[in-house]
């Protein structure tokens, strides 16, 4: 888990406030920014759970598309945030991005489809009055259909759409736009900050980060904490919970380091972004408990790469460590 996130909890408890406040006169907006690293982050992460989908125990439909909603803006700037998606104040759920080559773009779904019904059944609305609840309600909903079940949408002026998704690595995707690097796993949800993805020195390193937080969700870290007894107050920073956290963040850099792999990005990426990532201005001091020194991190992930190097090199298939027995949290 990355620092600088806000708590997530199984029922994704987020701040209810703007997603993007107001910026000054003439300044440019923030919204197309947002949108272009949706499109990164949708990419990468269909590629990195549907190549992978083989070493996942749990797996869901993936159809290669993130999720947007008009209630996320204020009302004074959400026609300006709607247009970076040639979406429009409908009152509908759309599609913020589709990953190209994905079930979605295979179907001729584009960014700004509005959607309002799925298989004949109106689009889940959500509880409460969270700006995240419709998305929310949509994504669990899809999650819990069979991995390859196909679906059919009712999008915008009566459009009909089928298709057909891939199985995946269950996980969700979502970018709050962040200016501080940052990102979370759930256990279902990868949350992305903006501010990870402008961190990246490109879509190989972000995809490095991305698969940590994956590794997370594969190996139930959040389900397996909880049911440890970890504190997730000022006491994880110690003793036992601070030992346990630990072991969570290196075994998700282990798996994270072969996830990259399985999807055909270049695994020493995750020694880069890391050891970047370890030495930036401003990090937190706070977590020398919870996570491996950077130095360590970086020594770790190479070894892996290079385990990973000669396993090819001796053409060997690639079997990834933790995902068939992770070692117990006590």
């Amino acid at each position: 888990m990355l620092p600088f996130i806000r708590p997530i909890l199984a029922a994704l408890t987020l701040s209810a406030a703007p997603l993007v406040s107001a910026a000054p006169v003439n300044a440019p907006s923030p919204y197309a920014a947002l949108a272009a690293t949706e499109a990164r982050v949708a990419a990468i992460g269909f590629r990195l759970t549907t190549a992978n989908a083989a070493w996942c125990p749990m797996q869901q439909p993936q159809f290669g598309w993130i999720w947007g909603d008009p209630r996320l803006y204020d009302a004074d700037r959400r026609a300006e945030a709607l247009a970076a998606y040639d979406a429009d104040d409908a009152g509908h759920a759309f599609l913020a991005a589709v990953a190209p080559g994905s079930p979605a773009a295979t179907a001729g779904l584009r960014v700004g489809d509005r959607v309002a019904a799925i298989d004949l059944a109106p689009v889940p609305d959500g509880q409460g009055d969270h700006p995240f609840a419709r998305i929310t309600a949509i994504e669990a909903m899809l999650a819990a259909r069979p991995a390859d079940m196909p679906i059919a949408l009712h999008v915008d002026a009566g459009r009909l759409v089928r298709l057909s998704p891939l199985p995946g690595c269950a996980s969700d995707f979502r970018v709050e736009p962040n200016d501080k690097p940052g990102a979370v796993a759930d256990g279902r949800l990868v949350l992305v900050n903006q501010g990870l993805a402008d961190f990246a020195a490109d879509d190989a390193e972000l995809a490095a980060a991305i698969a940590h937080e994956i590794a997370h969700n594969i190996l139930r870290h959040r389900a397996r904490l909880d049911a440890a007894g970890v504190d997730r107050g000022l006491g994880k920073q110690f003793g036992r919970s601070a030992r346990l956290f630990r072991q969570t963040e290196v075994e998700a850099d282990r798996l994270s380091v072969w996830l990259l792999a399985g999807a055909g990005y270049d695994p020493g990426a995750a020694a880069r972004f890391w050891s970047k990532f370890g030495q930036r201005k401003g990090r937190p001091l706070f977590q020398a408990g919870t996570h491996p020194g950077w130095r360590d991190r970086v020594a770790a992930l190479e070894a892996e790469a290079a385990t990973i190097a000669a396993a090819v090199a001796a053409g060997q298939p690639l079997q990834p460590p933790l995902v068939d027995a992770p070692p117990p949290l006590e």
